[in-house]
């Protein structure tokens, strides 16, 4: 049997996993691919998003190895990179502030624990490729097209977005595709059509934070920036420095919780 604890950070779930005994190790890829994804269905097992292995790395607190639901190790997952550090909090590994590995090379996050507020740093981003009068793509980890739609709740998420993820220019790597409009109080709407889970997700860090970097591209904003975000889930923010293109010091901040936990079969 294998403990797993389930985590979400704005309603973008995931199943976590202690993984620096190397359970996993002795599975083929075929059966890990085949595992993960029947524990991440929502009717035949525990139901997520993704899967994450919180695994030992020298140099590091801790790596990060992320699969989506589909079992096949994928990209980078800003949402997934906080409720990870969440969960190496609850393993006693962290406290306030942690380094870790990725696929996409290291992160910083500070957290708090009392109220599980998560601020994870993102990498540098200094290409944005305009595709079309309000649209984007953009790579925040995770390969992204961001359209500026008028509103963003009245897009049909599911059906739009795998129309232009499978799309002949996308469809042999993928891509997610977001819908954003801004909103009257300031602050952006975000909805997410992922790949690899092929459908709409509640939330996606790496979403928004594309969402935030192509308005700030579109608008353009200089200086220090910090713009809210409501996703389906939740709410979250983006804070970074934009300078001649360039966006660096990006955070992906929000909170990060634990759901429950149980045990699954290997």
């Amino acid at each position: 049997m294998l403990t797993f604890y389930k985590y979400q950070g704005a309603g973008n779930d995931f199943v976590m996993i202690d993984h620096r005994s190397g359970q996993l190790s002795g599975l083929t890829e075929a059966e890990r691919t085949q595992k993960i994804a029947h524990w991440c269905d929502r009717h035949f097992g525990v139901g997520a998003d993704g899967l994450i292995l919180l695994e030992e790395e020298p140099g590091y607190d801790f790596g990060m190895r992320y699969y989506n639901a589909d079992g096949r190790e994928s990209s980078m997952c800003g949402n997934g990179g906080r409720c990870i550090v969440a969960f190496a909090s609850q393993l006693g590994l962290v406290s306030e502030h942690c380094r870790f590995l990725a696929i996409d090379g290291p992160h910083e996050a500070y957290l708090k624990p009392d109220s599980g507020w998560v601020e994870l740093q993102m990498k540098d981003v200094s290409t944005i490729e305009h595709l079309a009068e309000g649209v984007y793509s953009l790579h925040t980890g995770s390969p992204h097209y961001v359209a500026f739609v008028p509103e963003a709740s009245a897009v049909a998420v599911v059906t739009e977005g795998r129309r232009i993820r499978y799309s002949p220019a996308f469809q042999e790597h993928g891509i997610n595709v977001n819908f954003v409009s801004p909103l009257a109080a300031g602050g952006l709407l975000v909805a997410t059509y992922e790949r690899g889970v092929e459908d709409e997700t509640l939330a996606c860090g790496t979403g928004v934070t594309a969402a935030a970097l192509a308005w700030a591209n579109q608008n353009k904003l200089s200086g220090s920036c910090r713009i809210p975000i409501t996703a389906k889930g939740g709410q979250l923010e983006v804070r970074f420095l934009a300078e001649s293109g360039v966006f660096s010091q990006i955070w992906l901040c929000g909170s990060a919780q634990l759901v429950f936990e149980g045990s699954l079969r290997i």
